[in-house]
């Protein structure tokens, strides 16, 4: 086993809430400085920017996941993690299919940049990507589970979005190997309130909208693959771990 450095939950400037500066080549760079061994990108119900960011990743010496923060029909946030580009590019378009395609408002939400390989602005996205897609979590977790990811319930110590708060605890299924939480200090209390939560595996990510929220340090996980792996062994590793399957 080895230990690594990892922020698991990072939005670009596709994301509409995040901030313009949040281009895939800047979120690498921070990664780099802050000693982030592995980062991933997840923004709202698409995986637009994910190229973008395997090619400032490979640049900064970070291993790149790709991923997006999907919203299901019942208003929850899932985090859904790959372990190959073109698994998440598959996804994506899979999603895109189950989107209720509302056109954005920029002045209101904020912009969504597409960012190219030099990491400059190339498009927008026309359609609201924040709003709920029409997969249930039984049907988004089983969609992601397809294209051999691991799906992990985001923050489920906040209010807004949160598994715990929408759904009112954990449901039966899908099965649920991994949660999110965004303070581990809120642990304690939610396992109180929710026993089963003690049989989860436990992963700490910043939820960055804004470079300066990047983890500093990253959160630690152990992998059974050595240091010096390979990127894609790193997140073969990851994943597997992350589905419960290591």
């Amino acid at each position: 086993m080895s230990a690594y450095r990892c922020d698991l939950h990072i939005h670009s400037c596709l994301s509409p809430c995040a901030e313009e500066e949040m281009t895939p080549g800047n979120i690498a760079g921070v990664a780099r400085l802050n000693g982030l061994d592995i980062a991933a990108l997840t923004d709202h119900n698409t995986c637009g920017n994910c190229a973008s960011f395997y090619a400032a990743c490979e640049q900064y010496g970070v291993v790149p996941v790709a991923g997006m923060e999907l919203t299901t029909s019942e208003d929850v946030h899932l985090l859904c993690l790959f372990k190959t580009l073109s698994d998440a590019t598959a996804f994506s378009a899979a999603v895109d299919d189950k989107r209720i395609k509302i056109k954005n408002k920029p002045e209101i939400f904020g912009r969504q940049l597409l960012i190219d390989l030099d990491d400059e602005p190339c498009g927008e996205e026309a359609f609201l990507l924040l709003n709920a897609t029409t997969l249930s979590l039984e049907d988004a977790a089983n969609l992601c589970a397809s294209f051999r990811g691991a799906y992990i319930p985001a923050h489920v110590d906040r209010e807004f979005n949160g598994m715990l708060s929408v759904l009112g605890g954990v449901p039966e299924t899908p099965e649920l190997p991994t949660i999110e939480v965004r303070n581990p200090e809120s642990l304690p209390e939610l396992e109180r309130g929710h026993p089963l939560l003690k049989r989860k595996r436990v992963i700490v990510s910043s939820d960055a909208h804004r470079l300066w929220e990047i983890a500093e340090k990253g959160f630690p996980i152990n992998l059974p693959c050595e240091r010096g792996a390979s990127a894609q062994n790193v997140r073969d590793a990851l994943i597997d771990y992350l589905s419960g399957r290591r």
